[in-house]
């Protein structure tokens, strides 16, 4: 049986031109001239076009982004709101004009235009996630624990931003990869999962999904297998099993599940600084979880920058 390859290039685009990602991340003709030579390269799906994935919607509510050290990959350090109740009264931003949003969709029509095959995608983040960096995950955390129903209603405010998000990226004739991995356990409980993001989160896909015309992922990484019951409750067909997790569970978990897609991430240690021989036999050890399941994918974590590109390269070869 062959399983599909499924590779998350991000920040790892910026080494094959030679630039850091903060520069790739900053100005549109690197960031098209980036992920045009990793899918010329690698010939991956999706293209998900970005760097640092997850600050996008925060830093067009108005966070700022610190400019990291050499090849580091940039990063929200300050929070925009010292409290919920300031957090209550975010504002709505413009997806056509508001931070790099409009520079990334510009870079994805590009990438779109040249490889009108390709499947070329816009991240697009998940309300918990942005909630972390407008309130700071300590603080957010704290809120949870303590006021639940008005942290589930800053959710809820932020849903309506990404609904309109997401449209202006269908309009520009691409489609959506939804992001959510700040609600994984250990950080957000399996009990505040349920409580607090699944009703917001279920809105999100429901509605992103509807734009798109099609049902979107709900890629999650860390400790996984402790909710998906919540993951498939919110109508997704795509779920990534992570490294990070109890693989063997979570695929015994998913058999009475066979219609729903889910990619196995390899440890990203083995392709990043493992030998041949170590990246094959990760990937023998992929396909025996498998187990003959249909909808299977082998897929990775955000490569890193520093990944040797032939490693990737490898690893397509081994796979097929």
């Amino acid at each position: 049986m062959k399983i599909p390859l499924s590779l998350s290039v991000y920040e790892h685009a910026a080494r094959l031109i030679g630039r850091t990602p903060w520069e790739v991340s900053r100005d549109e003709q690197l960031m098209w001239q980036a992920h045009r030579e990793a899918y010329r390269l690698y010939h991956h799906f999706p293209i998900t076009i970005g760097i640092d994935i997850y600050n996008l919607e925060a830093e067009a509510y108005g966070c700022t982004v610190q400019r990291p050290e050499g090849a580091g990959i940039p990063a929200i350090t300050c929070p925009l709101f010292s409290s919920l109740e300031e957090a209550l009264q975010v504002r709505a931003f413009d997806p056509k004009s508001a931070g790099r949003i409009p520079l990334v969709i510009a870079a994805g029509r590009k990438v779109k235009e040249e490889f009108p095959e390709a499947d070329v995608r816009i991240p697009v983040s998940g309300p918990f996630s942005i909630a972390q960096s407008l309130l700071g995950l300590g603080q957010l955390l704290a809120e949870v624990a303590q006021r639940p129903a008005l942290v589930r209603e800053l959710l809820g405010k932020l849903v309506e931003g990404q609904v309109r998000f997401s449209q202006v990226v269908a309009e520009a004739g691409l489609d959506v990869a939804f992001f959510e991995s700040a609600a994984a356990p250990p950080l957000l409980s399996p009990m505040h999962f349920r409580q607090v993001e699944l009703p917001p989160l279920k809105e999100a896909i429901r509605r992103v999904s509807d734009i798109v015309g099609h049902r979107v992922p709900c890629i999650i990484g860390g400790d996984t297998v402790h909710i998906i019951p919540e993951m498939l409750e919110t109508g997704t067909d795509f779920l990534i099993c992570p490294a990070e997790t109890d693989r063997v569970a979570f695929l015994q978990r998913m058999e009475d599940h066979p219609e729903v897609k889910v990619r196995v991430n390899l440890h990203p240690q083995v392709y990043t600084e493992g030998s041949r021989q170590e990246i094959a036999a990760e990937v023998d050890r992929i396909i025996e979880l498998a187990g003959g399941r249909p909808n299977i994918l082998l897929g990775t974590g955000a490569i890193p920058y520093e990944t040797p590109p032939e490693n990737i390269l490898f690893l397509k070869q081994y796979l097929d």
